[in-house]
Formats: structure tokens, sequence, C-alpha cells
């Protein structure tokens, strides 16, 4: 599951409160009717975002990769190779039951390049949408800071990023060279995340301090939800009409970023006062908080533990297909994969339902993250050990249990260790920076694990090793137990 943590994050607090004093933003709204349409369509709005992006980046958009794939590498007489039955001669061969044929060397060979440009096609077209999100988050919620139009600050922005990422979903759906999937996913993954950041910022300007935790409850669920019914709708829709699920998938999107503007209503920013923008002030700004011992060493313990994470997630579709035993078909992969969603739903609300409540009983943070991420590395040990889609199961149950302790608790403690109270949505927006940075990075090197190897092993002793490292560096944390 891919987590892009748009940079409007509903605890910032402390800027909404001087904003809803100023002429053109927006007013609080005071629990009744209006308050749960608020609620309602922002949930709505939140879902349809996650569903596009997981359906997109979970099932879609690694079939899509490897439609193109198998056309480059398996053509003329090569074109009806069984490539699921090749792939389980690769395993006889490497465990040393069986000597290949001349022949049967020869596709191995090609079995072998096709693997390694599947992979990191995938990973360059994962890493580049992320890395476009990096780059335009703190720009996009800048300047909706800063919008005068008659529907408020944010409504522009959310109007545009759900109707431009729909449009460039549909773009993705008529890609027919890998360059061009790359282009459009993202600029599909970048619009979705112009959308998503001012929309979760409308809580900080509209929802008062004594509810936002339902809004923010709202934002972790539809995340959740997000990537399970993503993943199910994709692989249903796949089944039966191909990559034209592109198409729902982009309506939905559209659809519901346009009932939020229209159902939750802002006022007028057109008579917002704004200072002149100075943007190496700004720019500056960014790297303030990283000054600081505690916020420097919690933002490194994130980017590292969302680095391991991701890159155990890079793969999950190929990995059916190539790495478990016996291997599946595309077809069968296709179906199996979003019960890896499924799995990771209950887990990971066990976790964040327990350890949130429970660190703030015990007023401790690290042991929390600590242990998630021990917990984390243990559960990537076994599809190591035991290669089978059991293991991948048991696995997502196991480490799902571990993120959701640590998305919990890790939220709480960026809290806990934020260097200026003044200044806390930029700072939090630094700390979604270290989310997008960890994902962004993550499936290159996937990606060329899976190229200089030839096999998925490393890839799960890559992630077990670098979340451990991730669980050190939260040791060094003074102000927060």
């Amino acid at each position: 599951m891919t987590l892009h943590a748009a940079s409007g994050d509903p605890t910032q607090s402390a800027d909404s409160v001087a904003d809803e004093h100023r002429v053109g933003t927006s007013d609080l709204h005071v629990p009744g009717g209006r308050f749960r349409q608020y609620l309602l369509v922002y949930g709505l709005a939140v879902l349809g975002s996650f569903v596009a992006l997981s359906a997109m980046s979970s099932i879609l958009l690694p079939n899509q990769i490897q439609l193109l794939e198998v056309g480059h590498y398996f053509k003329g007489a090569d074109a009806g190779l069984d490539l699921t039955a090749l792939t389980d001669l690769k395993a006889e061969v490497a465990s040393g039951a069986i000597t290949p044929t001349a022949e049967q060397a020869r596709e191995l060979g090609l079995l072998g390049a096709y693997e390694a440009a599947r992979a990191e096609s995938l990973s360059i077209a994962s890493a580049l949408g992320i890395l476009a999100t990096l780059v335009i988050q703190p720009i996009v919620g800048t300047l909706s800071d800063r919008t005068r139009s008659r529907f408020g600050r944010r409504a522009p922005w959310i109007l545009c990023g759900s109707i431009v990422g729909a449009l460039s979903i549909v773009g993705l759906r008529y890609a027919s060279t890998i360059p061009l999937v790359i282009a459009f996913t993202a600029l599909a993954s970048l619009m979705i995340n112009v959308a998503l950041g001012p929309l979760n910022t409308t809580v900080a300007d509209r929802v008062p301090p004594s509810r936002r935790g339902i809004a923010s409850a709202l934002q972790g669920l539809g995340l959740l939800l997000g990537a399970a019914i993503g993943a199910i709708l994709a692989s249903v829709l796949f089944a039966t009409i191909g990559l034209d699920a592109y198409l729902p998938l982009a309506i939905v999107l559209a659809l519901f970023g346009i009932q939020f503007v229209l159902a939750a209503r802002d006022r007028s920013s057109k008579l917002l006062e704004i200072e002149p923008l100075q943007w190496g002030v700004l720019l500056r700004g960014f790297i303030e908080p990283l000054r600081a011992h505690d916020f420097r060493w919690a933002w490194i313990a994130r980017a590292i533990i969302l680095f391991g994470y991701s890159i155990s997630t890079a793969f999950s579709l190929y990995m059916l297909q190539s790495y478990v035993q016996p291997a599946l078909s595309a077809e069968e992969a296709t179906a199996t994969a979003p019960l890896l969603a499924i799995a990771l739903v209950p887990a990971a609300v066990i976790g964040i339902v327990v350890s949130g409540p429970l660190s703030d009983r015990l007023q401790r943070r690290k042991v929390f993250v600590i242990s998630a991420s021990v917990l984390m590395a243990v559960s990537f040990l076994i599809p190591f050990a035991w290669p089978t889609v059991t293991a991948m199961i048991a696995q997502v149950l196991i480490g799902g249990l571990a993120f959701g302790v640590f998305i919990a608790v890790d939220a709480a403690l960026f809290l806990d260790v934020l260097p200026n109270k003044l200044t806390v949505g930029r700072d939090l927006g630094m700390a979604a920076v270290a989310t997008n940075l960890g994902q962004a990075i993550a499936p290159l090197v996937a990606g060329q694990i899976v190229a200089i190897t030839g096999s998925y092993s490393l890839v799960w002793i890559a992630s077990t090793v670098i979340v451990l490292i991730a669980a050190v560096a939260i040791i060094p944390i003074k102000s927060v137990r």
C-alpha cells in the first residue's frame, strides 16, 4: 500500500485558529447538520482519492506494465510460452532438481530479462509519481493559503486536482509505451495529491479543535478502506474489462472531488489580505525544524521505516507470480492480490485502536515505535523463509498490525517533538516529506535488487535490515519517553 501524505495535515491547529478571524478565510462549523454534512463529503472525497491511488498502484499499473513488457520480450515463436510453467521450471533449476536443456536455458534467460525489465519499469513509475508529489506538496500548500476566489482558498485546488487527476488516469489507460505510462502515472499521482493536500487542510480551516479527532479518524479510515476497496475494485474490473478499469476510477475521483466543493461550500476568499511571497524565506523555513535534535531524529526514523516497509510492498503482484511456490498465473495473482489488502485493514485498525490510547495512558511513545519496527522486521522473515501465498498473507497480518501501531503512535510522537507551536503547519508538512521520501526511494531500490540478483528474496532481507535501523534511530530522542 502506497501512503501519500498530503501536506495539509488535519492537526494544523495553531495556524487555523489564527486564520478564523481573518477576512477571506473559512468559518468554523459548529456541531450540527452542516458539520455532519461536511464530515460526510470530506470522508467520501478522501476515500475516493485513496481508492483511485490504490487501484492504480496495486493492480492496474503493474498489470499494464506487465502486458507491455510481455509483448516486448515474448514475441514471434516465444509468444505462446507459459510463463507460470517457466517460473516453476526456474525454481526447479535453482534447487538443483533439474538441469535445463539448451532451449530451456534460453527461455529462462528471456524470463530473467523480462522480470528485471518489468520490475525496473514499475519501480520508476511508482517512484516518479511519489517524487512529483514530494516536490509539489509544500508549494501547493503555500499557494492555497494565498488563493483568492469566490469559492474559498482550497476549492480551486481540490477541483483542479480531482478533474486533471481523472483526465490523467484516462490518459494512462491509453498509454501504449512504458515512457508514456510513467509520465501519466506521475501526473495522475501529482494531481490527486494537489487535491488531497488542500482537502485535508479544510479540517484545520473549518473543524473546531474539540472535533478534529473525528475528522482525523475519517482520514485514517479513508486511507485504509481506500487501499482495500481500490485493490478489490480494480481486481474485479480488470478481470472483466481489462485496462478499461481505469475509466470508472477516473469518474469516481472527479465526482467525489466535485461533490465536496459543491456540498461543503466555503466562503469567499476574494478579500483575503496577503503579503508578498518571498520564496527564499519560505524555502529556508522548511529546513528550520530539522535543526531541532528530537524532531530531526523522529523525521529520520519515519523516513527509514517507511522506506523499509515500502520496499516490501513494491512488487506484491509480481511476487505472487515469480516468487511464491507454486507460482500463480497473472490472472490468479490479480485475483489474489486484493486478499493482501483486505488482510491489512483489520490488522492495522487493531494496531491503531490499541496502541494510540495505550501510549497516551502510559505516556510513552518510543517503546511503541521501536516495538512496531521489530515486529515489522519479524514479519518480513516469514515469506523469506517460506515463499508461499500463505506466508505472504501471514506477513501482511503481522506487518499490518505493526504498521497500525506505528502510524498511530508516530503521529503523536511528532506532535510531542514539534520545535515551535507557532509553526505547526510548516513543521508537520516537513513530517509529511519524510513519509513521501521513504516511499519514493523504496521502489527504485527494490527494482535494482530484483534487476541485479534476478530474485525477490533479498527484497525481504533489505526490508528487515532497514526497519531495524529505524528502531535504532528512535533511541536518541530525548524529550519523549
